[in-house]
């Protein structure tokens, strides 16, 4: 009880920012996790003690990361990765799993992607005040859906204001304009037939320069936003309802079933109609 608290996120029905797990853990010596691959982003928080990170880059290199307290480490969706305690002075760490349409945005904002996966900040204060919301949310698995993901965003602003990889933000209100414009269009169309050169001529932008700008911005290229908006939508329409998968795969784009599989399957790790028996009731997120 004093060593490790765990807790399952109850509610899936938000598609901008979501909470799966989190908690805390003071681990054992040499206590190690993996080599494992996450469906989802997982940031640890290191209280103190020391340990490492091995973790792939994204060209399928392992990097070693040592690490002590006050640091931090971000696993990324599909990267593979181990970490591990250290013998004498084993960590202990507070983590959160999350995801969503708005997260990739974040991190990039943070400057941590799949290359650069460590946390640190010049302002301790400021990083540990990001830990204590982390702690917080951890300790507060009985508080409100709306609630802990108002606590995911204050985590999320926090992580960027105090990053020492921060990315400061190029361009300016029009470039905000065009992208919001191409979220806004792709989220009210999503459920048909879509190329990036459409939503590129909405913007009235040049296709390759609008996905130079998109990822500069969101974190991913247009393409991959609108997959992830796409599965994220039958997701919830499949925890949501019973609507058969084949009617689900047709309204949220792909009129190919057997393309909708493999895309989800490719992005969440089992089947669609696996990932609705798991996630049936209050399954896990």
């Amino acid at each position: 009880m004093d060593n490790f608290s765990f807790s399952v996120f109850p509610n899936e029905n938000f598609l901008d920012m979501r909470l799966y797990q989190y908690g805390w853990e003071q681990c054992s010596p040499l206590h190690s996790f993996g080599p494992f691959i996450r469906n989802h982003f997982l940031f640890h928080y290191v209280i103190s003690g020391r340990g490492y990170l091995d973790s792939t880059d994204r060209n399928g290199v392992t990097h070693r990361y040592v690490l002590g307290a006050d640091q931090g480490f971000l696993i990324c969706p599909g990267q593979v990765n181990t970490y591990c305690a250290h013998k004498s002075d084993p960590w202990k760490y507070v983590w959160l799993e999350f995801d969503g349409l708005r997260v990739a945005e974040c991190l990039n904002s943070a400057g941590l992607d799949i290359s650069q996966p460590i946390y640190q900040s010049p302002n301790t204060a400021q990083a540990r005040s990001m830990r204590d919301t982390m702690i917080y949310i951890a300790e507060h698995s009985d508080a409100s859906t709306l609630h802990l993901i108002g606590h995911l965003c204050l985590f999320l602003d926090a992580l960027i204001q105090s990053s020492a990889t921060r990315r400061t933000p190029r361009g300016g209100q029009l470039k905000d304009f065009y992208i919001q414009e191409a979220v806004t269009y792709m989220e009210h169309n999503y459920h048909r037939e879509l190329t990036i050169e459409e939503v590129a001529d909405v913007c009235k932008l040049n296709r390759s320069y609008f996905s130079k700008l998109f990822k500069e911005n969101m974190g991913c290229p247009p393409q991959e936003f609108l997959i992830h908006l796409r599965l994220s939508k039958a997701a919830e329409l499949m925890k949501g309802t019973r609507t058969p998968i084949g009617d689900i795969s047709l309204s949220c784009g792909y009129p190919n079933q057997l393309h909708f599989s493999r895309a989800f399957k490719k992005r969440y790790g089992v089947s669609p109609r696996e990932w609705r028996l798991q996630n049936s009731g209050r399954g896990k997120g």
